[in-house]
């Protein structure tokens, strides 16, 4: 259980730490599916075990396929069905998980009958409409139930194999929408060719269609058309997850912000994770980093120099390039990030808002946000349900005195002993 309020107590010397963060959200969720599309067993081990992927997991139960999840050991195996649904009825419940809301969209049209899926309260806030344009262009009966582009949906699959072929999507919104229609796209037999519109996160769509080629399914990509050559199979398989470069991304800002070193474990150089660019990001703030093939250390100078990003490729580092910024010498600009106003939070709005009340200088723009140099100070911060505001505060009450954050429990959603992490760094 969580309290109401966590008070954050800033860090009285240099860091000295090695952690190795939890499984990555991402790439969870989509071996899930993955596994459940091959034939036979697959283990995924190193998952993340979260609010999000357990909605994952629970989907596929509902859904028939045989779910045995180790919390302890962080390991899941899943008993796949060659790319069959055994269930040809389901009520879906993603909760507040934008990936199983969205995977699950795609995924169904390999089934027979009716799936309805819904979310929580922001869930049927956050758009899905382009998702289902795309899925009708198919040939799908895709419907959002109040007709407003938005949760609760409902896939009709009226008993004949769903076939696949050419379609647009505009994914400026979102690239779950993307990763939504590739990854069953190998099983329809005519498969998909797909052209992208708008500003979608790229790296998140090259992940998808990497883990693609490791559970055995092919795939061509030329600039805004990705081509998946159809009646492919997935192969079951042992899967292990890398550690999550969004976490990773706090604990790497922590140790440029406060000084000292980190060096994060399962996370290198040959990373699949977009996210992973973020300590790159760091490199040019003025932390020294040392990439290796399995690790890579971030040693913060006790100086931070502000950037000017485009950070629409990763745009779930926002929140922690934000919470860091005001320590800056110079003031950082974040561009291209519009879609972030519609993910767990309007995050723009989120993040100026709570800036402000740590008594930073910020100016909101429609596409992000420009941070001053300030001098942060004791606060409250609420957290809008949104785990990437509260973990990315909590860093930067490891600088400065006085931090509070508010439902600090929303952390469950991607990292639930986060917290406790968060103070091994004390040691």
């Amino acid at each position: 259980m969580f309290p109401d309020e966590i008070a954050i107590a800033p860090l009285a010397r240099p860091i000295d730490a090695e952690v190795r963060p939890p499984g990555s959200k991402s790439i969870t969720n989509r071996a899930l599916l993955l596994a459940a599309m091959a034939e036979g067993g697959s283990a995924i081990g190193g998952a993340l075990i979260s609010d999000d992927t357990r909605r994952m997991a629970e989907a596929l139960g509902a859904l028939g396929f045989a779910i045995d999840v180790d919390e302890a050991g962080r390991r899941i195996k899943v008993g796949g069905k060659g790319g069959e649904i055994p269930v040809a009825n389901a009520n879906l419940q993603a909760g507040g998980a934008g990936t199983a809301m969205r995977f699950l969209a795609g995924f169904v049209t390999l089934g027979r009958g009716r799936y309805r899926i819904d979310g929580n309260a922001r869930m049927r806030e956050r758009p899905i409409g382009a998702l289902l344009d795309a899925l009708r262009a198919l040939g799908a009966d895709a419907t959002s139930e109040r007709g407003d582009g938005r949760p609760p949906i409902a896939i009709d699959m009226h008993g004949e194999r769903f076939p696949g072929g050419s379609a647009e999507i505009d994914a400026s919104q979102s690239s779950q929408f993307v990763s939504a229609l590739l990854m069953p796209a190998a099983l329809w037999p005519r498969g998909l060719r797909l052209r992208t519109r708008g500003e979608a996160a790229r790296p998140f769509i090259e992940m998808t269609l990497a883990l693609m080629r490791q559970w055995g399914a092919r795939s061509m990509s030329d600039g805004a058309e990705i081509m998946v050559p159809g009646g492919q199979r997935y192969r079951s398989r042992d899967f292990n997850v890398e550690p999550d470069a969004t976490a990773a991304s706090y604990f790497a800002a922590a140790a440029a912000l406060v000084g000292g070193t980190v060096v994060i474990r399962g996370l290198g150089r040959g990373s699949v994770q977009g996210d992973a660019r973020f300590i790159d990001l760091l490199a040019r703030m003025g932390a020294r980093v040392d990439w290796r093939d399995d690790a890579v250390a971030i040693t913060g100078t006790g100086r931070l120099l502000g950037v000017d990003a485009e950070l629409n490729a990763t745009p779930d580092v926002v929140p922690t390039l934000a919470a860091i910024a005001p320590f800056a010498g110079t003031p950082t600009r974040i561009r291209k990030v519009g879609f972030i106003r519609h993910h767990e939070s309007d995050r723009i709005a989120a993040l100026a808002a709570e800036l402000r009340r740590v008594g930073a200088t910020v100016a909101e723009f429609d596409d992000g946000l420009e941070i001053q140099p300030s001098a942060p100070r004791p606060a409250a911060i609420e957290t809008y349900d949104d785990h990437r505001i509260a973990m990315a505060f909590a860093v930067a009450g490891l600088k400065a005195g006085g931090i509070r954050i508010r439902n600090p429990g929303c952390v469950a959603k991607t990292w639930p002993e986060f917290f406790d992490d968060l103070e091994r760094l004390r040691r």
